[in-house]
């Protein structure tokens, strides 16, 4: 099959030059991704922006894929390329495949996924169509399938009412069930024909006449999904079963060919129930936001919908009542129940901010304590909330969007049937074809060969195949959800099941994430309020984690001593280094030891170096101040291991991961005293972020793993791993974004169930193949030997049955704690 190629501009707003190392850098990463066999950058001229050219195997990895990795790169393809996302009502595999087809046929179209629970994602050029004719087209061929109201094109999110007219999807003159009811029809007729034919001494017509009822009822929807598929270009089950039972008829066996398609409708009918049970399980998501809100305007309390809320309203939420929106406590504390979001089986304490319009400000850099998110339950006391998102862009409709979306992510294995199928069904047919000429080989008649050749019709037909792992990755899915994962769709989930290794970030993720100010040491003839003072100034400009620690424990350190803090100015950050800015109109660096060696000025004393040495012994972080030439000392910071660090650790071992190492920036005494703390094989120190993607490659190249972060700094090395893991998505929308998986509560605690659900998936998906393959690879040599159609039919309806209910035991699965 050949490659495709997409050019997208940069995303990269200093830079204009296709030479510089961050368009190598960004090349290298999209690179390092399965499926994208190369990535350069092309020359810009004054008509045409800098570009970068992707080319990659559109087996292996799709276009919204490529876009959702080179987003996290710092490529933009939505200016160019879009995704139109639709749900409706569960189908059945089969049909779903039908509509994804015809998508495909649409000038324009890249990529078209229709899962079996009823969502369908589209990936479309914006300059050849739009999702108007999309959306028009897939309501003429897909009619009998209603709007669920959720219609997403790009990121937009627009909310419609039920379109009236609309059925189930096999709906009908009898409502949702209609299906249901024509195969117990199909099934009386036949069941009276048989009696009648058989106990008792009528015409022949009689019975003949039941069995042509039985037919009617038991066709009419398989003949409608034959034929929408061959207007498709495509011949697959329903065109097999819908041959094999006219074939029954031309032959007189008017009995056998309506047990055919008594068998096919019921077994389609279950399979559709089934699949809605774990469409279900998804939909519970969406239903856990309250429809209105208690809003404070002006001096008045007002019920309004949550669609009509603002950001910056004030909403107020009662003990024991759904809170409505994302937003911050500004008034009362309370204990909220977040399982439904995070998965936290403990209610989490919160409290009011102190600074309401710094938190309206940075709402992102707002404590879990403080935040809350819309579908999750407050329990104690009244508290009131100022709202940070609006309905359609919270956390929890996000989560919704992108467990749909999830649900059209193909995986490896979904590839792999795929294109079995392709090829096998066209196989089938040509085989069958061939068997109508066994007479001329074979001492029988041709009503015989005919028969055996509908039989293996039936029996080769990859029905249970094309459910298997659809219904295995819709399960696991779900279930992950629930559970406060959220895992974005069946590669990640799959992937995640077979590493065996996982290389963790230390800040935030396997520690606290805030480092507290454990020793100030001034420098000789330098007062400690001297060096407090300006290595808070500069530090105030800075979001790092250390900086904020630095600044925050610094002032307490000063007290009320009547020391001032000057202001800084002109900050510069130095990657992986540190930060200078001007303060009192002396330039002043603050640091690790390596800075002072890639900077001008004075070198590092020996004294100061040895402090440094001493404290990182210790497991400290140092930061040197430097003001002008002056060196004024050292400040010395710790972050403490998370709780949950160890315990998580040996449940990952219990569950076979080989090897967890951690990769850092901190010094490598740092990093070897947390690894050794939580129980880590090894740790790596010192990694700038260009190092930790080297090492996730060199990890890669071993074997499989995965990276958890938290989605921000990580995102390079996460997007370079197998699966990228997050932590904390619920209060980051980096982290959603840049994740393959989001454990949306900051608990490490959360990632055994990610882990161990994906292996219980892989093992189901597994036995799922085996089971289907396994009975065509019976069935077609037992109807080659005389096996008649009957018990075919059961047998392969049986098996598609068996793989959909084997994967609906996902839903229940439950961590081992």
């Amino acid at each position: 099959m050949k490659k495709e190629k997409i050019e997208i501009s940069f995303l990269l707003p200093t830079v204009t030059d296709e030479s510089d190392s961050c368009i190598r850098r960004l090349a290298d990463l999209l690179q390092a991704k399965a499926g994208i066999d190369s990535a350069h950058a092309i020359r810009s001229d004054d008509d045409k922006p800098g570009q970068i050219c992707i080319h990659y195997d559109p087996r292996i990895v799709s276009t919204g894929d490529i876009r959702e990795l080179a987003m996290r790169a710092g490529v933009e393809l939505d200016q160019r390329y879009g995704h139109w996302l639709k749900k409706s009502p569960a189908i059945h595999a089969r049909r779903a495949s039908a509509i994804e087809s015809r998508l495909t046929r649409i000038d324009g179209v890249l990529e078209s996924v229709m899962s079996p629970d009823g969502t369908v994602r589209v990936e479309y050029d914006r300059q050849v169509t739009n999702e108007s004719a999309i959306s028009d087209a897939f309501d003429e061929w897909a009619g009998a399938v209603p709007d669920r109201g959720d219609d997403h094109a790009g990121h937009s999110h627009k909310k419609h009412g039920r379109e009236a007219g609309h059925e189930h999807a096999h709906g009908g003159i009898l409502g949702p069930k209609t299906e249901l009811i024509f195969a117990v029809l199909c099934g009386a007729f036949l069941l009276i024909g048989w009696l009648l034919e058989t106990f008792a001494e009528l015409a022949p017509w009689i019975p003949t006449t039941l069995f042509i009822t039985a037919y009617f009822f038991g066709g009419y929807f398989t003949l409608k999904e034959a034929v929408e598929k061959i207007r498709a270009g495509k011949f697959e089950i329903d065109f097999l079963m819908i041959a094999a039972a006219a074939g029954a008829a031309a032959l007189g066996a008017w009995a056998e060919g309506a047990l055919l398609l008594f068998l096919f409708s019921i077994g389609h009918a279950l399979e559709g129930y089934a699949m809605g049970r774990a469409k279900r399980a998804i939909e519970a998501l969406s239903e856990l936001a309250p429809r209105t809100a208690r809003v404070r305007r002006k001096t008045a309390e007002v019920e309004v919908p949550v669609e009509e809320l603002i950001v910056g309203d004030v909403v107020i939420v009662k003990p024991d009542e759904r809170i409505a929106a994302d937003g911050f406590v500004i008034e009362g504390e309370s204990s909220v129940d977040q399982a439904p979001i995070t998965g936290e089986s403990v209610p989490v304490d919160k409290q009011s901010v102190t600074d309401r319009d710094a938190a309206a400000n940075s709402p992102e850099s707002v404590g879990f304590n403080h935040r809350v998110f819309a579908g999750t339950i407050n329990q104690a006391g009244a508290i009131e909330i100022q709202v940070t998102k609006t309905a359609a862009e919270n956390t929890l409709a996000r989560v919704v969007t992108m467990v749909n979306e999830a649900e059209t992510r193909f995986s490896p294995t979904q590839k792999f049937t795929k294109r079995f199928e392709r090829y096998f069904v066209p196989s089938v047919i040509a085989g069958v074809v061939l068997l109508l000429f066994a007479p001329f080989v074979v001492d029988e008649t041709f009503s015989d060969s005919f028969y055996r050749a509908m039989a293996v019709l039936v029996a080769a037909s990859p029905c249970a195949l094309a459910i298997a792992t659809p219904s295995a990755v819709l399960s696991g899915v779900a279930r992950a959800a629930r559970g406060g994962v959220l895992v974005k769709g069946g590669g990640p989930l799959e992937s995640l099941g077979q590493i065996d290794a996982i290389a963790f970030d230390k800040t935030g993720t396997l520690t606290e994430g805030e480092p507290r100010v454990t020793d100030v040491r001034p420098a000789n003839g330098v007062e400690e309020s001297e060096l407090l003072r300006i290595a808070i100034a500069v530090e105030d400009l800075s979001k790092h984690p250390l900086a904020k620690a630095v600044a925050r424990d610094g002032r307490v350190k000063l007290g009320d001593g009547g020391v001032s803090v000057p202001e800084a100015r002109n900050l510069k950050s130095i990657t992986g280094r540190g930060i200078q800015a001007e303060v009192e109109g002396q330039l002043t660096h603050v640091g690790k030891d390596e800075l002072f060696d890639e900077v001008d000025g004075s070198p590092l004393p020996d004294y100061v170096r040895q402090t440094v040495e001493s404290l990182e012994t210790g497991g400290r972080t140092t930061v040197i101040v430097r003001r002008g030439d002056r060196y004024l000392g050292v400040i010395g910071l710790m972050d403490t291991p998370r709780e949950a660090s160890k315990r998580t650790i040996a449940r990952l071992r219990e569950l076979g991961i080989q090897r967890m190492i951690m990769i850092s920036g901190d010094n490598q005494q740092v990093a070897d005293a947390v690894a050794k703390e939580v129980g880590l094989d090894e740790a790596r120190g010192d990694l700038m972020p260009d190092d930790k993607v080297a090492e996730i490659k060199k990890l890669q190249s071993e074997g499989g793993v995965a990276m958890v972060g938290d989605g921000v700094n990580d995102a390079p090395a996460m997007a370079s791993a197998s699966v990228g893991i997050a932590m904390g998505a619920a209060g980051s929308d980096v982290a959603l974004e840049t994740a393959d998986v989001a454990l949306m509560a900051d608990n490490l605690d959360h990632l055994p169930l990610a882990i161990g659900l994906s292996r219980s998936t892989r093992k189901i998906i597994r036995q799922n193949l085996w089971m289907s393959l396994g009975m065509v690879a019976f069935l077609v040599p037992a109807t080659l030997f005389g096996l008649n159609i009957g018990p075919a039919v059961a047998l392969h309806e049986g098996s598609t049955l068996v793989v959909v209910f084997n994967a609906l035991r996902l839903l229940a699965y439950k961590s081992k704690s």
